[in-house]
């Protein structure tokens, strides 16, 4: 049964074309095809059913050869984050036209799909159910795989890391390492984490931050798959010292990573933009490919 249950190839009008390729580059355009999908989201062991989630997926457009396999986890929560069709087209064609398939998720309950977007809950699987999904794709290379997370996907990305270890490299973006849920340090992830965990009592709400912030069993990520995180040291929206403090674990851990502090960077990294790029692409050149 097809995991992909809809699925449609992303036409921009000519001025949005001109806009991609004047700042994700003209081989996004010409040399990828980017579609936007519903997918089915199995539900988690013992519950019937499953989700209809919506995604994206992107590829180059040549299928001579196969691709390694890329996942993207997007960041914010419910509806506010989504990406739309335009930065679809640039964001996920950008990694296709590096020579990959790309997976990307809205997460459940979000732009029309079904079920609740829990933050980290039970959404971690609409994730790790993209991971069928390239057996639909004949250029996809269905063994070689690595995961990529900005913000709240930084916290997906860590969170997928200690289900698998299919991925042979992974990258975070101002990650979400620790929700601090005692914190008012940042209002950004108090109004996160409230939209979907205020509605539990104080001891449910408290076990559910802690049990998505890494930093608290950092153990469990996979040893084998070589990290990178990158951080703006100037980031008001997920604090700089989330990546820092996690860095102390991972040396501790012997886990294989490289920590890249950006000097000025903001949360979105928009003055650090071109090194971000050669930074991810590099990552995943090494060990993808």
């Amino acid at each position: 049964m097809s995991k992909i249950i809809e699925r449609e190839v992303i036409k921009l009008s000519d001025s949005q074309l001109k806009m991609t390729a004047s700042g994700w580059g003209s081989d996004v355009i010409e040399k990828t095809t980017v579609e936007k999908i519903t997918y089915l989201s199995d539900l988690p062991a013992g519950k019937a059913g499953g989700l209809k989630v919506k995604g994206y997926i992107a590829y180059p457009k040549d299928d001579s050869k196969n691709y390694p396999c890329i996942i993207w986890c997007r960041g914010g929560i419910g509806n506010a984050g989504t990406i739309d069709k335009f930065t679809a087209r640039g964001i996920y064609g950008q990694l296709a036209s590096w020579g990959y398939c790309v997976f990307a998720s809205q997460y459940r309950g979000n732009d029309g799909g079904e079920g609740y977007d829990e933050f980290g809950g039970d959404d971690l699987n609409d994730v790790l159910n993209l991971i069928p999904l390239a057996e639909e794709i004949p250029s996809a290379n269905k063994e070689i795989w690595g995961i990529e997370g900005w913000s709240r996907g930084g916290m997906m990305t860590y969170l997928a890391l200690t289900k698998t270890d299919i991925f042979k490299a992974a990258v975070v973006i101002g990650g979400i390492a620790n929700l601090r849920c005692n914190s008012d340090e940042s209002k950004f992830m108090r109004r996160l984490y409230e939209h979907t965990m205020g509605k539990y009592n104080q001891k449910e709400y408290f076990e559910k931050c802690e049990s998505r912030s890494i930093i608290n069993f950092p153990e469990k990520l996979c040893k084998n798959t070589p990290l990178m995180i990158l951080h703006g040291n100037a980031d008001k929206r997920v604090l700089p010292h989330d990546s820092l403090d996690l860095s102390y674990k991972l040396l501790d851990l012997k886990i294989p990573f490289r920590l890249v502090m950006l000097e000025g960077g903001d949360h979105f990294m928009k003055s650090h933009r071109k090194e971000v790029d050669e930074l991810r692409r590099n990552w995943f050149e090494k060990h993808l490919k």
